[in-house]
């Protein structure tokens, strides 16, 4: 009687995040803000959370649209992205000295704000926020304080950069329309085995690594690229947003918003610390200075390649970037977050 109370209680608390978060995409969406079905979720769950209504989305079906993200994130590896990937070794390495550094620089101010170590490094990486989030979790870290460090760093790129660039180059065209169709969804199929495997070999992150590891090597010897139409894509956001909001429980306005002065202020370190790097680029390779700060920008690969597409700002420099950026943080982090722990036991 007991496991069956508790599974309605799961299944109502999951009816209702999801419900919430379809009101929050839609309101997003309405306001046409970039990501609208991942933050319009994400907020919604956050303020029912807030407020302690009961939404919980179970993390099996968490680790299933993770590996749904995984394979279409790999799946942007493709032969052209690859076969210039050799064209780019200082940019590349730039880019990861820069991560490094505005990293550090805003986990410095997160620690000052009272953040404890993992906390405070899996807030401040640019980028692969879902993945820093579920990481830090697991890694000891306050899977509240990450998530809304996250969260409110991609509010604030999106809300920074589109003006920004906008005032320097007069405008920009219309984003193209999205892909209205299901391509290679027979990869969605190899879900199942994916995600037992990459446990058994104990990839960090198994749930969206595993299934990234076999898109991008399909995709990029030109075999299969899972594409999904956008129907697709906002349903997965929709979910992994819901699921992240959903954790934050007892929250209050008033930590909320200690929670954006301090991202406000590590936001701006890091497009700061990002921006030197960006020069760096421009000056040695002669990049243009947009193209750089947007590569290097501390958002998402999906957001940054809409504004990319939406500029006219090379997508695939921008991809290629914030694609390596962000399997890197998924490699490193997890040992990255063994030693903080190691030494902040001893």
């Amino acid at each position: 009687m007991k496991g069956i109370l508790v599974s309605a209680d799961s299944a109502k608390g999951l009816v209702t995040s999801l419900a919430v978060g379809a009101v929050g995409g839609v309101i997003f969406q309405l306001t046409g803000l970039p990501l609208a079905w991942m933050l319009g979720p994400l907020i919604a769950n956050l303020l029912m959370s807030a407020k302690g209504i009961n939404v919980s989305v179970p993390e099996p079906l968490r680790n299933v649209f993770l590996a749904v993200m995984g394979l279409v994130l790999g799946s942007q590896v493709t032969p052209q992205l690859a076969h210039r990937v050799l064209d780019w070794p200082i940019s590349a390495a730039l880019l990861l000295a820069g991560v490094v550094a505005s990293t550090a620089v805003a986990a410095a101010w997160y620690r000052r704000c009272g953040f404890d170590p993992v906390s405070a490094w899996f807030g401040s990486s640019p980028g692969a926020m879902t993945a820093m989030i579920m990481l830090g979790d697991k890694c000891g870290g306050d899977p509240q304080r990450i998530a809304i460090a996250q969260s409110l760093r991609i509010i604030l790129v999106i809300l920074f950069l589109p003006p920004l660039f906008w005032a320097f180059e007069g405008g920009a065209g219309d984003i193209g329309p999205a892909q209205a169709t299901l391509e290679h969804g027979w990869m969605l199929l190899t879900i199942p085995f994916l995600l037992p495997m990459g446990q058994w070999l104990r990839i960090p992150s198994a749930a969206l690594l595993a299934p990234l590891i076999m898109a991008a090597l399909l995709s990029g010897f030109g075999l299969a690229s899972l594409t999904l139409p956008s129907w697709g894509m906002n349903l997965m956001l929709w979910v992994l947003g819901s699921a992240i909001g959903s954790r934050f429980q007892g929250i209050t306005r008033r930590l909320l918003g200690r929670y954006l002065w301090q991202s406000g202020v590590a936001t701006l370190l890091a497009l700061v610390v990002l921006a030197l790097f960006a020069e760096l680029i421009h000056q040695l390779l002669g990049v243009r200075r947009d193209v750089a700060l947007l590569a290097l920008a501390p958002g998402g690969i999906g957001e940054m390649a809409i504004l990319a597409v939406a500029l006219n700002i090379d997508p695939v420099f921008v991809a290629f970037h914030h694609l390596l950026r962000m399997v890197t943080l998924m490699i490193v982090a997890p040992f990255w977050a063994r030693w903080l722990l190691r030494h902040q036991s001893s």
